[in-house]
């Protein structure tokens, strides 16, 4: 029974650190094309739920169309918003661009509540409702295939970022902005992209996150758990960002159930920022990031 408890717990933290994962790389992909730390990412996850949930109650689409008709959208509403509202800040402090994105969050979840009310929805999930039984334990099939899709995002986006020309120009102006632009990469044509991916992996996390659980406009607050992912993994670090929040996902899943009745009920919440601060203090650039040496 013990085992079966802690397979049970360990499949259910990958399922959610799948969703922090997810997120993440949207932080990490913004960040390394435009060194911006964008704070409506888990809006932009919540956003593109509800769009998903429309497309499929109210317009009849089948799951998969739905699904991905909700991720073309989003595609295009990350691109605007990167050209409409964070690229005239090009050259602003940072503190005016953290500001900015701060507010656009607030706007996103306006408008979710605006336009789909602030209850509890349930998310037509495509996943069988019967569990899979694994060694004894009892796992959900939208928790199962939660992690599949996110072991595939990971091979896709390390296939992209390794050998086709979109994502060594991302790379490349990670690497050096203006050096990338002297090279004839189109700069900002990759921070538009950066956007546009950004919004179509949290819109992938928002939907699966939906399936086994509800949606309402403070989901995103869900995604606040993806921050302790990205420090985790390095602010850089593609990877990284994934197997941060994998870790965060599990760790926290299992501290909830094995330290609760040691350390009190909200032992799980703060899980992940006990983990980031013990690895900041010993690796202060993250599991995978980049360690930047200054020479004065």
């Amino acid at each position: 029974m013990g085992f079966q408890i802690f397979l049970q717990l360990t499949i259910t933290g990958l399922a959610w650190g799948s969703v922090y994962a997810c997120i993440a790389l949207g932080f990490v992909l913004i960040f390394k094309s435009t060194d911006i730390f964008n704070f409506a990412q888990p809006e932009l996850m919540m956003f593109g739920a509800y769009i998903a949930f429309t497309l499929i109650t109210t317009l009849q689409l089948p799951f998969v169309l739905g699904f991905f008709c909700a991720l073309v959208l989003m595609v295009l509403i990350g691109s605007l918003l990167e050209m409409m509202v964070v690229r005239p800040m090009v050259g602003e402090p940072v503190l005016a661009v953290i500001m900015v994105t701060l507010g656009l969050a607030n706007v996103l979840r306006g408008l979710t509540g605006l336009f789909w009310g602030y209850e509890e929805l349930q998310f037509p999930s495509p996943f069988p409702q019967e569990p899979l039984m694994i060694f004894g334990a009892a796992i959900s099939q939208a928790e199962i295939y939660t992690i599949v899709a996110t072991a595939i995002l990971l091979v896709i986006f390390f296939l992209f970022f390794k050998y086709s020309g979109a994502g060594i120009s991302m790379r490349a102006t990670a690497e050096d902005t203006r050096t990338a632009f002297l090279m004839g990469i189109n700069v900002k044509g990759v921070f538009t992209a950066s956007w546009a991916i950004a919004s179509l992996v949290a819109t992938i996390a928002g939907i699966f996150l939906a399936s086994f659980t509800f949606l309402e406009p403070i989901m995103g607050h869900v995604g606040l758990k993806a921050l302790p992912a990205m420090i985790l993994g390095g602010l850089d670090s593609v990877h990284g960002a994934i197997i941060g929040g994998l870790i965060i996902g599990v760790t926290e899943n299992l501290a909830g159930f094995y330290l609760e009745d040691y350390l009190g009920s909200g032992i799980n919440e703060i899980t992940a920022y006990v983990i980031v601060l013990i690895v900041m203090m010993i690796r202060p650039y993250g599991l995978f990031g980049t360690k930047e040496i200054e020479r004065v």
